[in-house]
């Protein structure tokens, strides 16, 4: 026979949640006051915690924790420099040679891409669209700016706040990485000391799989976006398209959501063949470079190195990167996804504790309800 609860203690459930709730919402406004001051330490956790397996590792070798924290360290620094020292200067190439060669790209559109399609269509899509303002708008826009890293440049140098701010970035960046290396564990056992005994199980089940999770999945896609950007850049430079390798290292970088790197690479190669080219044994080599880059990824890189460890469809993925920019800015894009991953694993849990609970099966003892094969989590017991 079941129990009936007793109403002081529904109230006080009631009540507790409602503290816990007040909590979290006071955490994320807290959370959204410091956001233009939190990004290097967030950054700087992120990459610690990403780096903190490699140290355990090394410390089983035999190493003592901080030759390993200063090994590990030292491997990101110089990763860090020689992306700084071989690719900026090389994106920096490219977007020069793509604002010299807006004038092909409108001349293409106004005299090929236009006539064909109003042909195809019968609309008269040129009194809708002044291609050739928007072109002298881009062109213009690119010339004053000069790049990205000349703009951000040089809205760093006119404002003396944004120098101090953007050189204490730089600063703490490393430190904050260096010291989450070193005390990743620590601050793990000082947190688990503040669970309460009787959710610790859980708690450190959850999180062992989010950490391993989202874990799993940055490092697998990060590898897969740097070896598909270098497999795209260097084949469309052996076709020839002078903007290879900018095309490259954008479809690479969008690799993180399915079919929308490869479709831009695609869509963005054919235009830059059509231009430079127009002929057709170009544009055949840039679908087949696309084609063997997508062979690669789909039966050797992404199973390998990533296959299906974060659970989140692609529209999720987008979603939470959107919503995590527009609420917190660049520290809400640098927290998105590790906030996505673990909302997914605690969704998984909760509803497979809603499927063997009371609620679900029901009262009747003639119910038997078939286990989730596929669960992680052995049935607790249930609270009365």
């Amino acid at each position: 026979m079941q129990q009936v609860a007793d109403p002081l203690q529904e109230i006080a459930r009631f009540l507790r949640r409602l503290q816990w709730a007040a909590v979290v919402l006071f955490l994320l406004w807290l959370l959204w006051l410091l956001s233009p001051i939190m990004t290097p330490f967030v950054l700087g956790a992120l990459l610690g915690w990403l780096g903190d397996p490699l140290v355990d590792r090394l410390e089983r070798a035999g190493r003592s924790r901080n030759t390993a924290v200063i090994l590990v360290f030292t491997a990101m620094a110089l990763i860090l420099f020689l992306f700084v020292l071989l690719l900026v200067p090389m994106i920096r190439d490219q977007i020069q040679t793509l604002v010299t060669a807006l004038p092909s790209y409108r001349g293409w559109v106004l005299t090929t891409a236009l006539p064909w399609l109003e042909a195809r269509t019968g609309l008269d899509i040129s009194s809708w669209l002044d291609f050739s303002r928007l072109f002298e708008l881009l062109r213009d826009n690119w010339e004053r700016a000069g790049g990205f890293a000349t703009a951000a440049l040089g809205y760093v140098s006119r404002s003396g706040f944004a120098l101090v701010a953007f050189a204490a970035n730089v600063v703490l960046l490393p430190v904050v990485t260096f010291f989450a290396l070193r005390d990743w564990d620590l601050l793990v056992a000082r947190v688990a000391s503040l669970i309460p005994r009787a959710q610790l199980p859980t708690v450190t089940r959850l999180a062992t799989e989010s950490s391993d999770v989202l874990g799993g999945f940055l490092r697998g896609q990060f590898l897969v976006m740097l070896i598909l950007g270098a497999m795209y850049g260097v084949g469309l430079w052996l076709v020839g398209l002078d903007l290879g390798l900018l095309i490259g290292i954008i479809a690479g970088l969008l690799t993180f959501v399915p079919y929308v790197g490869p479709a831009s690479g695609v869509i963005l190669g054919c235009l830059a063949a059509l231009v430079q080219f127009g002929d057709w044994p170009h544009l055949a080599g840039v679908l087949v470079v696309f084609g063997v880059g997508q062979l690669i990824e789909s039966y050797w890189l992404t199973p390998k190195m990533v296959g299906d460890r974060i659970g989140l469809h692609p529209v999720a993925v987008i979603f939470a990167v959107m919503a995590g920019g527009t609420l917190f800015g660049f520290l809400g894009m640098l927290i998105a996804l590790p906030c996505a991953a673990i909302a997914n694993v605690l969704l998984r849990y909760a509803e497979e504790r809603y499927t063997h609970s009371r609620l679900y099966a029901g009262d009747n003892a003639g119910i038997l309800v078939e286990p989730d094969t596929r669960s992680r989590y052995p049935r607790e017991p249930e609270q009365e």
